[in-house]
């Protein structure tokens, strides 16, 4: 089986270094100790390495996001400020001494410094990350103890995603985990247009518990295993070799990428950070995310507003409880699938179930048929599509959105390399679960849409601008343009219900 490919890592954690900081000097404590300095740019690539694509997130757009706007700020237990505190390093090195883990935690000054970027530069990160540890943490702590793993690896999850379930990386990781499409999938999770399991917490913890215990079983050493997690089984080995045989972490330390100098580190300074936050000024922003949650089995095609318009949850909501859904749709057709649900709404789904199965099922799911295969040597739930780059994409953000690989994004299109320039049209044989959805190349052209206004319609570079009449509902106005449906124009023009009103103006994307 392939192990984590060290391309991906090699690639992800390649970024822009950290602006230029003003260094503080620590407070001194005892004349007789030691004393590091702050975390300062050139002590964070000098002597640590390159920091995480996950500590760069623009924290500010990461607290608004669909999946955070149920916290609050709590300071029930500590005082909250943006004021850091520091210490001398025996309390540090104490502190970590007293939790209980089986993975070592060396005290130095790379830990030490790692320290410091979670509690004096991250300081907003690291309060996000402590909201969301109280939703998914107790998850994966029982999925860790099913697998008889240290608890402790549990604060590799802040690393890798800083425990955004729906992060992903410049290159295409996924997931609380980070994984790598053709990774994911060699651990048996399912990634197509429908589904992303690297994106579903249970799935992807048990994938990443199966892959630390094949790398145990090839390191026997807790550290080493946390640098392959990162840089890939050839790097370690090769970094291991060039420190004659020797295979402490911090022995073959300076042999391995800068990138993987800085995980260790930071793993062992998140352990720190997650325990002994309130010593550092810093208060949890607290989840209101329902702790109680029920699962029930669907076996039929299932789009998120046919549960949400017939029972008293928030769509949102069920978003943030069953992530791995790309679209809104569980393609229970195919096979039974998980709907996540709050405990107190299970029994309302329950007993309205039939009802909400049929409830504008022509609307939301008009586009949906049974679909067999393309051509000959493509499987039966493959769909050729057509996709138009946007600014700022390349062949890996592509690549994950549809469920494919940058290589065969190359390949069906000739390409040479994953850079895309905006416009460029390619062509993508996706994994639909069985499921095909009219795309952007059945949608009526520019030409073909200014040849078929009416006194109601005005052509926009792009778009149709469409004058809402009496009677007309968001499904039957998706009927008079091909590929369109209620759904896109609910996205396009920003509504927050499907309510509309006579006279209103819908922009309806063409070409």
């Amino acid at each position: 089986m392939k192990k984590r490919i060290s391309l991906w890592v090699c690639l992800c954690f390649l970024m822009p270094a950290l602006q230029a900081q003003t260094e503080t000097t620590l407070e001194e404590v005892a004349d007789d100790e030691q004393q590091y300095s702050v975390l300062s740019t050139d002590s964070i690539l000098t002597e640590v390495g390159l920091i995480p694509e996950s500590l760069d997130a623009n924290v500010d757009s990461l607290l608004r996001s669909w999946h955070v706007q149920y916290f609050a700020k709590r300071e029930d237990f500590c005082h909250d400020d943006n004021t850091n505190v520091f210490f001398p390093d025996s309390i540090y090195q104490q502190r970590l001494e007293s939790i209980h883990r089986i993975i070592p935690m060396t005290y130095n000054k790379s830990v030490r410094d790692c320290i410091n970027l979670y509690t004096e530069k991250r300081r907003n990160l690291v309060k996000y990350m402590l909201g969301m540890a109280d939703f998914y943490f107790p998850l994966i702590e029982q999925i860790l103890d099913e697998h008889d793993l240290p608890i402790e690896l549990k604060y590799l999850a802040v690393v890798e995603s800083a425990l955004n379930p729906v992060a992903v990386s410049r290159v295409g990781a996924a997931g609380l985990w980070q994984f790598m499409l053709p990774t994911g999938k060699s651990y048996g999770l399912e990634i197509n247009s429908l589904v992303d399991e690297r994106r579903d917490p249970l799935k992807a913890t048990h994938a990443a518990c199966r892959y630390f215990k094949d790398m145990y079983n090839i390191y026997g050493d807790w550290n080493l295993v946390l640098a392959a997690y990162n840089c890939g089984l050839g790097t370690v080995n090769k970094a291991i070799r060039r420190a004659n045989g020797k295979t402490d972490f911090w022995d073959i330390f300076n042999y391995l990428p800068r990138e993987t100098r800085s995980y260790v580190p930071l793993f062992i300074a998140a352990n720190y950070v997650m325990n002994f936050y309130c010593e550092h000024n810093l208060c949890p922003v607290q989840t209101n995310l329902p702790l109680a949650t029920d699962t029930i089995m669907v076996n039929k095609m299932l789009h998120f507003e046919q549960i949400t318009d017939l029972i008293n949850v928030d769509i949102d909501l069920l978003r943030a409880l069953n992530p791995q859904y790309k679209r809104d749709i569980i393609p229970g057709n195919t096979k039974a699938s998980i709907l996540k649900l709050p405990a107190a709404d299970t029994y309302t789904f329950v007993e309205v179930e039939d009802t909400i199965y049929t409830h504008r099922v022509d609307e939301l799911l008009a586009n949906s048929i049974p679909y067999n295969a393309i051509s000959s040597g493509q499987s039966s739930t493959r769909e050729k599509i057509t996709h138009t780059a946007q600014a700022g994409e390349n062949l890996y953000t592509i690549a994950d959105r549809y469920g494919v690989t940058a290589k065969e994004i190359r390949k069906w299109n000739g390409l040479g390399s994953n850079r895309v320039g905006k416009g460029k049209r390619l062509v993508l044989y996706v994994d639909n679960g069985g499921v095909r959805f009219a795309s952007k190349t059945q949608a009526a052209t520019p030409t073909q849409a200014a040849a078929n206004t009416s006194a109601n319609e005005k052509t926009e570079k792009g778009f149709i601008t469409y004058t809402v009449q009496s009677g007309d509902s968001l499904y039957t106005i998706s009927k008079k343009y091909p590929g369109i449906t209620a759904s896109v124009l609910q996205k396009t023009n920003n509504l927050s219900g499907t309510m509309i009103r006579p006279g209103q103006k819908l922009k309806i994307p063409v070409g």
